[in-house]
């Protein structure tokens, strides 16, 4: 019987308790057993009982859990680089020792390895307690995937199965300078060398923990050091990838996710000085790296911040940030066919940034539908004509000649964005207006007003209000939230046979239209006749 486990599992260890017991228990109870299982955890200077955790664990499973004490280095990457050096399985997985692993995870990823020679393996991960963890990757599960045509670049931790052959081969190793992100150079390589990439969607393997006190080493560090830890993983991917779409695909995850989080609410309250370093390793990484194809493809909100920054033009970017946080991202601003977010620094002679930068090219239903208020509401009548009254906001300057407010039957289709709007098909017939309708500039300047008086008709139906609006060439069908303001009450109008109309918000807070008779009148057999084949007809 061979003495090589099948898989070292690798635990680098820093003030984990009492996470590292739950950890250490889900190692020892999994279903691959522990005679196929090498536990190398590395305890990196724990001044909690931690270290004395692993001893405890060491002793009741000797063989099996091997325990590395060394002075603290500052990061996970040391500690997982001396595993490596006693690690002696066919293959090599590491798990955070704040995380746990599902009871079959190992079991399960060492048979399918085994079975499609995969060098990587990467087995379906879910947050805890808050945490967040990317999921796309996991919709289905594939023995060969590609690192450049799938969401495998937004799933980078190093929680995934290695084959040590390959790891050994190439020598793969933690630089040991980045406090964080150190895994990602380590996954980058290993993906890029390996001849086959397998992920399992079927099951729960891993379980990523976020603690109580958020003292995850990711949550820690301040921004200067992800910026400069950034840098370095996409400097050493770019000595890996030649530049070209493959190169942008992986990189598409640093510009929307790492260095965007360097621009969030948090920057305006930074001190000049760290915002000033910020934006110049910024304008670093986007003028060797931020191609025209990925700036095409950066939402507008992003693409601005990031265009500011590699201008170098501080004050506008803060405040641009400052006053989004505030008050919401600027009306857009429509010229023709055209978008723009009219963000500071729009067409500012000193920032001397292109408008294309400014340019909505992006779905922006769930702006277009954060930016559309209800401000008031009420009833008009006139002896037997009855008609709301609406005045609407809408978060558009510029040529808003296409903007209407429509009533349509029903609910919003499945297909509606959850922000509350959705983009109408090409071939979709777009509603007229309805009633009176006029359009005028927000005193304010911030969009649109529209102001539309809806007549009401003695019939029985519930209809939606709900506003229609180009942009960029796409219509945009707005369903009217009513945001909490107090609607009129309900009215009873009509003689011949009087109805009762009610304006109100249905379960999801949009505005909806209820006409109904208060009674139905006494027919008789041939008029109870032709109103039920008529309503037969209708359906």
């Amino acid at each position: 019987m061979s003495t090589t486990p099948d898989v070292s599992v690798v635990v680098a260890v820093y003030n984990t308790m009492p996470y590292l017991t739950e950890c250490l228990n889900s190692l020892v109870r999994q279903s691959i057993g522990l005679d196929r299982l090498e536990i190398v955890a590395v305890d990196d200077g724990s001044t909690d009982d931690s270290g004395a955790e692993l001893d405890r664990f060491a002793e009741r499973y000797p063989g099996v859990v091997k325990v590395l004490h060394q002075e603290n280095s500052g990061g996970p990457a040391a500690p997982s680089n001396r595993a490596l050096e006693v690690a002696s399985g066919r293959f090599v997985y590491f798990i955070g020792s704040d995380d746990y692993l599902g009871d079959e995870a190992l079991e399960r990823m060492v048979s399918y390895a085994d079975e499609h020679d995969s060098d990587v393996v990467v087995g379906k991960m879910v947050g805890t307690n808050g945490r967040y963890v990317h999921q796309k990757l996991y919709a289905e599960t594939s023995p060969d995937i590609s690192l450049y045509a799938s969401s495998l670049p937004f799933t980078l931790a190093n929680t995934k199965l290695f084959r040590r052959e390959l790891v050994e081969k190439h020598k793969l190793r933690f630089p040991e300078d980045m406090p964080v992100g150190s895994d990602q150079p380590f996954t980058i390589e290993a993906c890029v060398r390996a001849r086959k990439i397998s992920v399992l969607g079927d099951y729960t393997y891993y379980y990523a923990v976020k603690r109580g006190d958020a003292s995850n080493i990711t949550y820690r560090a301040d921004h200067l050091a992800r910026l400069r830890c950034t840098a370095k993983i996409m400097d050493h991917t770019a000595a890996l990838i030649e530049a070209g779409p493959q190169r942008d695909a992986v990189f598409k995850r640093h510009f929307e996710w790492e260095l965007s989080k360097l621009l969030l609410e948090d920057f305006p309250a930074l001190p000049v000085e760290t915002r000033r370093q910020i934006c110049e390793g910024l304008a670093v990484l986007l003028e060797a790296y931020f191609t025209d194809g990925l700036r095409d493809a950066t939402g507008v909100k992003r693409r601005v911040r990031f265009g500011l920054a590699q201008r170098g033009a501080v004050d506008e970017l803060t405040r641009a940030i400052a006053e989004e946080t505030e008050h919401g991202a600027p009306p857009f601003l429509l010229e023709g066919d055209r978008a723009f977010a009219p963000y500071p620094g729009f067409r500012d002679a000193e920032v001397r940034l292109d408008d294309h930068w400014y340019e909505a090219r992006e779905t922006v239903a769930g702006r277009l539908a954060a930016g559309t208020k209800l401000e008031s509401a009420a009833w008009e009548q006139n002896g037997e004509d009855l008609a709301l009254a609406l005045k609407l906001r809408i978060g558009v300057t510029g040529d808003t000649s296409s903007a209407v407010v429509a009533l349509a039957q029903g609910a919003m289709p499945k297909t509606a964005d959850k922000a509350g709007a959705r983009k109408l098909p090409k071939d979709a017939l777009r509603p007229k207006a309805v009633g009176e309708f006029t359009r005028e500039p927000a005193e304010d300047g911030e969009g649109t007003l529209l102001s539309a008086r809806i007549p009401v008709e003695p019939v029985r139906a519930k209809r939606g209000v709900r506003v229609y609006v180009d942009v960029a060439g796409t219509t945009y069908e707005i369903p009217v939230r009513t945001g909490g303001l107090p609607m009129p009450l309900a009215r009873r109008w009509g003689r011949t046979i009087p109805h009762r109309v009610a304006a109100s918000p249905n379960p999801k807070g949009r505005l909806v239209i209820t006409t109904a008779p208060l009674w139905e009148p006494k027919l008789g057999v041939g008029a109870w006749l032709r109103r039920t084949l008529s309503r037969s007809k209708r359906k």
